[in-house]
């Protein structure tokens, strides 16, 4: 029954994440400028993003599962080869779901995405059209293959010493060539997610600090807006008849006044498309029911508040521990449990009794570092430095952009491992195992087992742990640059968090109206 129960579960949980991708790509698809290739690879790239988040849980719940909460092994985990088996299934998981991203970054996304720049309009020769595409995909590729070369050949472990025997040495080559491959893939996933530590920085920081505030101070009221929009187009009717009666006067306009105009002209066909969107957005059922669920929204938005300021001290507190007692830069700030009392991870411990709150607990926390990734994407678009390349809109994002979107997430979701071990280091390392500790009990050599919950002195045969724990250590170097980006992960979150709160509500149609946008971009939105 379980066997069969299992993966029908697995099933389900895939159809929902499609579904979830499917209604998100298309709500913020523009329908007039989108293209079936780049569709599917957005929700299926999306998809790959939320189920590897999704694959931390499932682990730390694997390593708990195996043991009873006396501290003692269920009786199907009790041999070591049956735990052995698991675990290198969970990290075959790791590896298959990081090599697909890897095919996505670095191969079938950019090519996707050239295939479209090179469409004409008249999209007559697709065999030109993918043959300029693979051309400039291969750029990507070679940069793949770079990093894997590089990871094939990087140490895992010191050299024999110079008094080593010739046995010793060729032994140590041996070894070293049978891991190249895990550490090759290793290495340039490692790569891709310092990558992913930018984006974290730049995009999930703000979206932790926008999405709670924005639901708490809610949006400008409409019939407010419906006012001021027109006040701004007789004004701007008014500048526009003022400058045109200079014609009529036979006056000749200068090249200032014609400037003005036609910036006037082009700002009046904005409010014009302001008002169209206002009175559409006030007639829609939808405004109706989120004006009642007003009070819902604002808890909502206190919730996620008090849960970014958790997720910040428990970071601070992590990194603080590392900087006091890991032994520094050269181990890449590891440290082997907890030093200072860590919140999360406090309550992480606290509700390991009561199944499966500690469970829910740790897949919410996941799903609210995706979900607060996405809407510091949505909010502040997608940037090249200064540059900004793409906007987020519902109905009026570019295939382009939800294709760099995608991207994003997949790069974000690399780094989110780190980052939640590094909020709960000694509970996304053990999970909720416990073991049994022989103290003695009296001079007679009489012992009594004490329970005690998994840490880094635990005995080797007792804890397992997490392959996820393992993987992010597998290279110290990248370690230490985590750890310095956790600092400007807080750094910016506070930043973001002021100018959150300086800034007033958003418009009802925030994002929706711009000077560039077409009369047809409006029938679009109206069906």
């Amino acid at each position: 029954m379980q066997s069969n129960t299992c993966p029908l579960q697995v099933l389900q949980g895939m159809s929902v994440i499609l579904a979830f991708c499917w209604v998100y790509i298309r709500k913020y698809q523009s329908h007039q400028d989108s293209e079936v290739i780049s569709t599917i690879t957005a929700i299926c790239a999306l998809a790959v993003a939320l189920i590897t988040s999704a694959l931390l849980p499932v682990d730390i719940f694997l390593v708990s599962f195996m043991k009873y909460p006396n501290g003692t092994y269920k009786e199907w985990a009790a041999n070591n080869e049956t735990r052995g088996q698991i675990e290198d299934t969970v990290l075959y998981g790791y590896y298959t779901l990081y090599s697909i991203i890897l095919f996505c970054v670095f191969f079938w996304i950019p090519f996707v995405y050239f295939y479209y720049e090179e469409k004409d309009d008249d999209n007559a020769n697709k065999c030109l059209q993918v043959k300029n595409a693979l051309k400039y995909t291969i750029g990507f590729i070679i940069v793949c293959a770079a990093l894997l070369l590089i990871g094939a050949f990087v140490p895992l472990s010191p050299p024999p010493s110079q008094n080593a025997t010739q046995w010793e040495k060729v032994q140590f080559l041996v070894e070293e060539f049978g891991n190249r491959n895990l550490a090759a893939l290793s290495f340039s996933i490692s790569s891709l997610t310092l990558i992913g530590m930018l984006a974290v920085i730049t995009y999930t920081a703000y979206g932790m600090s926008v999405l709670p505030l924005n639901l708490i101070k809610g949006t400008r009221s409409i019939a407010y807006e419906r006012l001021e929009n027109t006040e701004d187009i007789e004004e701007v009717e008014h500048q526009i008849e003022k400058l045109k009666s200079k014609c009529e006067d036979g006056r000749p306009l200068s090249m200032r006044d014609r400037r003005n105009l036609q910036e006037l002209e082009a700002k009046l066909q904005v409010l014009h498309r302001r008002g169209r969107h206002l009175e559409i957005v006030e007639r829609n059922c939808c405004t109706k029911v989120g004006s009642a669920l007003r009070p819902l929204k604002i808890l909502l938005g206190v919730f996620f508040v008090l849960v970014a300021l958790l997720f910040i001290v428990a970071l601070f507190i992590s990194n603080l521990d590392k900087a006091l007692h890991s032994a520094g830069i050269s181990s890449g700030f590891i440290i082997f449990g907890t030093n200072l009392t860590n919140p999360l991870n406090e309550l992480l411990l606290a509700l390991q009794p009561v199944f499966p709150l500690d469970y829910v607990l740790i897949t919410v926390i996941t799903v609210y570092f995706v979900f607060t990734s996405m809407a510091g994407i949505r909010n502040m678009g997608i940037w090249f430095f200064w540059m900004r390349l793409y906007k987020i809109r519902p109905r009026r994002t570019r295939p382009q952009a939800l294709l760099f979107l995608c991207m994003i997430l997949l790069l974000i979701v690399l780094h989110t491992s780190y980052m939640i071990y590094s909020l709960a280091p000694q509970y996304v390392m053990y999970g909720s195992q416990k073991y049994l500790l022989q103290s003695p009990d009296s001079p007679h050599s009489n012992q009594t087992a004490v329970t005690r919950i998994c840490d880094a002195d635990a005995p080797e045969d007792q804890c397992t742990v997490t392959r996820s724990y393992l993987f992010l250590h597998k290279f110290w170097f990248f370690s230490t640059i985590y750890y310095f980006g956790n600092w400007a992960f807080i750094v910016v979150f506070l930043i973001g968090l002021i100018i959150s709160c300086c800034k007033g509500k958003k418009s009802v149609i925030e994002g929706e109206v711009e000077v560039d946008d077409s009369d047809m971009s409006d029938d679009e939105y109206v069906h």
